[in-house]
């Protein structure tokens, strides 16, 4: 490699932000560049193409001021902000970045930005708060296409979803390499209270408050799925009869992530005991519950809908992030679902809760998963369109094909991240397997 190329791969490889820290990685290189901000030294973003040892590649998204070679400058923010805010169009070598505002978003936001800080807990994604009143979002690791998140957000707007921070511009590639959002502006909640640290906060004290919220948030997320499923001219939007084919697809898929995972389980690690030979019977209880009659519509949904995606604020909930799932791939993210998918994400998490306040030295008060599913779920159900639901027994059935996939998905996340928190999905898992079949 050329010292620039080394320079590239060291930098990357490094960063949280990038998805494959276990792949060899062979080559690096700028597919595109383009100048977007004056200045001594000028502002550059990067397409950086990084191609490993398969053959196959991944493209990031960086910033630099070019004669310093700094990657990551946070000052970089304020500039993209300026670009949107006025529209602009800036060549590269191979594209175009387009910077498009939401006029009406900018009321009331100064002229300039004077304080930019960065959000450190994010994985995939770089995200900067500037004056308290408006989040940049900068995606790094980019695919073909508009981003789920920019999709959903301009939906939702347009059919008047309040439970969301308003969108006040993106900016986007378009060019030979890829067509391909870069980053998205919204404006900051800054009285939002992470609905995860609120949960595990009330646990030891306020839980019949917390419960409380945990109906409004039922009734916002069945308002966010009928809005969704609200409008049959939008080709991309439209909600679908689903077919034995499409729920023959979700079986298949789920199917491969069992098989991967359940082949391959370490031998050494005790808390997998529980699931250790249980492949066969996860499948088992697969083919037995989607064993269905009607099954719904399906429509575009969250995607990755847990408590950490959900803002509590005087006001009520405001729901955040909607890419999806990042491991999984933009088409995936973007293809339309049964909106119990989202629903069972957050069933899973308050398992999560439920898990999790003890390691933190706060014990659950008795029966706490339980009554937060059952309020959570009783406000869904009273709310939501009944046409994007199957009826009866057939509801609950598909909810539990979804929590298994949810929690099969938790197995390997874990695995590869955090396997002290192992006992969790493997907990899931196994009460998904030993409940009874809804009849």
């Amino acid at each position: 490699m050329t010292s620039e190329e080394q320079d590239l791969v060291d930098f990357v490889t490094t960063q949280r932000w990038f998805g494959s820290k276990t792949r060899d990685v062979v080559h690096a290189s700028i597919v595109d560049h383009a100048t977007i901000g004056p200045g001594d030294p000028s502002l550059e973003l990067l397409l950086v193409e990084i191609r490993f040892d398969t053959g196959t590649h991944e493209t990031y998204q960086l910033l630099r001021r070019d004669d310093l070679g700094v990657l990551a400058d946070p000052d970089a923010a304020s500039e993209l902000v300026r670009l949107i805010r006025r529209g602009t169009t800036v060549a590269g070598s191979e594209g175009t970045v387009e910077l498009i505002p939401v006029a009406e978003s900018f009321a009331g936001v100064a002229d300039e930005v004077t304080v930019t800080r960065q959000i450190g807990v994010e994985q995939s994604n770089t995200s900067v708060v500037l004056d308290d009143s408006l989040i940049l979002k900068v995606f790094r690791r980019l695919e073909p296409g508009v981003n789920p998140e920019l999709e959903l957000l301009r939906f939702l707007t347009e059919h008047g979803f309040e439970h969301i921070p308003r969108l006040a511009g993106w900016y986007q590639y378009v060019g030979r390499p890829m067509e391909s959002t870069l980053g998205i502006l919204q404006q900051f909640v800054p009285d939002g209270r992470d609905g995860w640290e609120l949960a595990l906060e009330t646990l030891g004290s306020r839980t019949e408050w917390f419960l409380h919220q945990l109906e409004a948030l039922g009734r916002v997320t069945a308002e966010l799925h009928t809005v969704l499923g609200s409008d049959p001219t939008d080709p991309s939007f439209a909600p679908e009869q689903t077919s034995s084919e499409s729920l023959g697809l979700l079986t298949a898929t789920v199917d491969e992530e069992i098989e991967a995972i359940f082949l391959d389980l370490p031998d050494e690690d005790p808390e997998l005991e529980p699931l250790r030979g249980r492949g066969e019977e996860v499948r088992e209880r697969l083919r037995l519950l989607t064993n269905l009659g009607g099954v719904g519509r399906v429509i575009r949904h969250h995607g990755d809908f847990h408590l950490g995606q959900a803002l509590h604020t005087e006001g009520g909930w405001v729901l955040i992030d909607f890419e999806g799932e990042p491991a999984r791939s933009l088409p995936e993210r973007r293809r339309k679902r049964s909106p119990l998918r989202d629903v069972a994400g957050m069933l899973r998490s308050f398992a999560y809760v439920a898990s999790a306040g003890p390691l933190r030295g706060v014990v659950p008060p008795p029966n706490w998963e339980e009554r937060a599913r059952s309020v959570f779920l009783d406000a869904y159900r009273e709310n939501v369109d009944p046409s994007l639901m199957p009826s009866g027994a057939a509801m609950d059935k598909l909810l539990q094909v979804f929590e298994l996939e949810k929690a099969v998905y938790e197995l390997r996340y874990e695995l590869n991240n955090r396997p002290d928190w192992l006992p969790i999905p493997v907990a899931g898992i196994v009460r998904l397997l030993d409940a009874e079949v809804p009849v």
